[in-house]
């Protein structure tokens, strides 16, 4: 079983939304289209529902073009941010109400909704209607019905963002578990790499209607093809810094500079980026000869509960830091950080990656 894209491409008024695509999503498999708001993610889902046609391109399940096949006609559940239940139900008959169209036997459509039920918190409510409960129960009311449907294909826009943290953490571990044992094909966007990784499984990046890479959500979060997947996959967007290659030196435009190892030894001379992420950016506690050393303006920052952002100015240039713990620094304030180079990613003019994070790299002078 498997769900295919071949040149799928969606326009409208005079926009592409969709820039041709190819996919293939296999049989029990998780996969996460992760990118940021409007980057294609629910056009995307629209058009492997049949809720919307392709411009170009052909959809296939299997082997059998479904391009033109109507939503109701496809072996698909959806579930949105934007929950629908039936209001007139029961919490328990809208559960039910896919296996009924089923013809499943009372004591199946019973043991299925009970699961599902007590796997989402909605036991104790499954006799009231959907006006009687919170607009969280309402959500994972309609997640159940999507779950008990058991289908090939289940479409999940965003499904937890109304849930508080708590449910919202356990149903991230749960969910991978309930479709893998399903056998569904399961498609699952969100703007959150954290959830994306959280989630496992395939990671679809897009950006801008365009899919930038698609592979292990592991694979995909440390060796990103180019620049704009690794923003995608970095929560906030990845810092970056221009540098320049002189034969067997990496220059910062701070004056540093440190050996250009592995990867980075056989490139050509010339202009890249370095790209790091925010939880890279360290406070200068002492000097180290095996770090990069920046001078920062503090702009402002923000407190997580168990950490601090820093939105910094350096030369500039706006940098975000995640450093541990909570600091209550006045914004304003000078400070030095520091960068580990064994952390550095490196894109060339044209935002391909061509480095990533390896062993050591020596600083060379300060």
């Amino acid at each position: 079983m498997s769900l295919r894209l071949a040149g799928v491409s969606k326009i409208g008024n005079n926009e592409t939304h969709i820039f041709p695509t190819d996919l293939e999503l296999q049989k029990g498999s998780m996969n996460i289209l992760l990118g940021p708001t409007s980057s294609g993610k629910t056009s995307l889902m629209r058009l492997m529902a049949g809720l919307d046609k392709p411009d170009s391109g052909e959809i296939f399940w299997d082997d059998e073009d479904v391009t033109n096949c109507r939503v109701q006609d496809r072996d698909i559940a959806m579930v949105y941010q934007q929950f629908v239940n039936y209001p007139a139900m029961t919490v328990y008959d809208n559960i039910a109400s896919p296996l009924k169209l089923q013809k499943k036997s009372s004591a199946e459509i019973d043991a299925k909704v009970q699961e599902v039920a007590e796997l989402l918190k909605l036991s104790s409510i499954l006799d009231r209607k959907p006006n009687e409960i919170s607009g969280g129960q309402q959500q994972r009311c309609a997640m159940a019905r999507a779950m008990a449907k058991n289908v090939g294909l289940v479409l999940m826009d965003e499904p937890l963002a109304n849930l508080d943290y708590k449910l919202r953490e356990e149903l991230r571990v749960e969910i991978p578990r309930l479709f893998e044992a399903s056998g569904s094909i399961f498609v699952y966007a969100t703007t959150e790499p954290e959830e994306a990784l959280l989630l496992g499984g395939n990671s679809v990046t897009l950006w801008e209607g365009r899919v930038t890479q698609f592979g292990p959500a592991a694979e995909v979060y440390r060796t990103p093809v180019d620049a704009k997947t690794a923003r995608v996959y970095s929560d906030p967007p990845m810092n970056f810094i221009a540098v320049t290659k002189q034969g067997e030196m990496i220059c910062f435009p701070n004056g540093q500079s440190i050996m250009a190892k592995d990867e980075m030894g056989s490139q050509p001379d010339g202009q890249y980026w370095a790209g790091f992420r925010a939880h890279d950016v360290e406070l200068l506690s002492e000097r180290s000869a095996e770090k990069i050393i920046f001078d920062a303006q503090l702009i402002v920052t923000e407190l997580t509960g168990s950490d601090t952002f820093l939105h910094l100015d350096v030369a500039g240039k706006r940098w975000i830091g995640l450093i541990p713990k909570i600091h209550m620094f006045e914004p304003g304030m000078e400070m030095q950080i520091c960068l580990d180079p064994s952390r550095l990613f490196y894109f060339d003019a044209a935002e391909k990656r061509v480095a990533s994070p390896a062993v050591t790299a020596t600083l060379v002078n300060a």
